[in-house]
């Protein structure tokens, strides 16, 4: 399960859309959830599936690594449906039993739910796998600059160290996990609070190596002279193409499509 994860990582690619600028991809991104959040009909969500497939071929990204890294929320997605469709009692009665009721409201509600969810991490996993670290620090430096350039760097610089260390904080986590099973530990037989209590041999080799690797860093950062934002220089000056107006119209019609569902259908 810890290897299924696949935030924060990236894969090396030459198509279109790992060409396209960072800004471009983050503000798409970012415009894609709003989106999927105003979408109130099914139909629109098979535009929307289309889009993101169509996004997802032309970066040359396999489906199965895309499913590998909703694996570990299937539960999440799971129990946020059950609970809507147990706990929302609006519009037509499809099942009665005792005090289980299933109305048709709930279970409405919990596919546009569920279906969200996966769109939504699908859509930002796309973001990560075709945007190197340093590109997305570029373009949210870029994105941020109004509210001050050394503001911006620093929020940025915070944000994607924290979205490169995922990937090697799984990798060590489940070196402690194999190590830690070597020597007879057990993770999962027992009740919640066995389990609980199992991941303490886990957790504390965890922290210690996460705050080593944080003093390594910062030591790295001071013996390269790093002082922010300030005066420094860029080998890629970030500029926008006409591959980017392409993705902007691109996305501008999916927008268009959903909006008509929105309030004209």
């Amino acid at each position: 399960m810890i290897k299924d994860i696949t935030i924060g990582q990236y894969i090396p690619g030459e198509s279109f859309i790992h060409k396209l600028d960072p800004r471009t991809k983050i503000l798409i991104s970012f415009l894609f959830i709003i989106s999927l959040f105003i979408v109130d009909k099914f139909t629109a969500y098979i535009f929307v599936v289309a889009f993101l497939a169509l996004v997802v071929y032309i970066a040359k990204i396999s489906p199965k690594y895309l499913y590998k890294g909703l694996k570990p929320v299937f539960f999440l997605i799971a129990l946020t449906a059950i609970l809507n469709i147990f706990m929302l009692r609006e519009g037509r009665l499809l099942f009665e039993l005792g005090f289980i009721k299933i109305y048709d409201s709930g279970i409405r509600t919990a596919l546009f739910m569920a279906i969200r969810l996966i769109l939504l991490i699908m859509g930002t996993s796309v973001l990560t796998l075709t945007t190197s670290p340093i590109e997305l620090t570029d373009g949210i430096e870029r994105l941020l600059k109004p509210i001050g350039k050394q503001i911006a760097h620093e929020l940025a610089m915070m944000m994607t160290i924290a979205l490169r260390f995922i990937p090697t904080l799984i990798d060590e986590t489940d070196k402690i996990m194999k190590a830690q099973k070597a020597r007879g530990a057990d993770f999962e037989s027992g009740n919640i609070i066995q389990k609980a209590k199992s991941l303490i041999p886990l957790l504390v080799p965890l922290f210690i190596s996460s705050f080593r690797r944080a003093d390594e860093l910062a030591m790295a950062m001071e013996a390269r002279c790093y002082r922010g934002g300030a005066g420094r220089t860029r080998m890629k000056v970030l500029k926008f193409s006409s591959r980017d107006a392409i993705a902007f119209g691109s996305f501008a019609i999916l927008l268009a499509i959903i909006l008509v569902f929105k309030f004209a259908i």
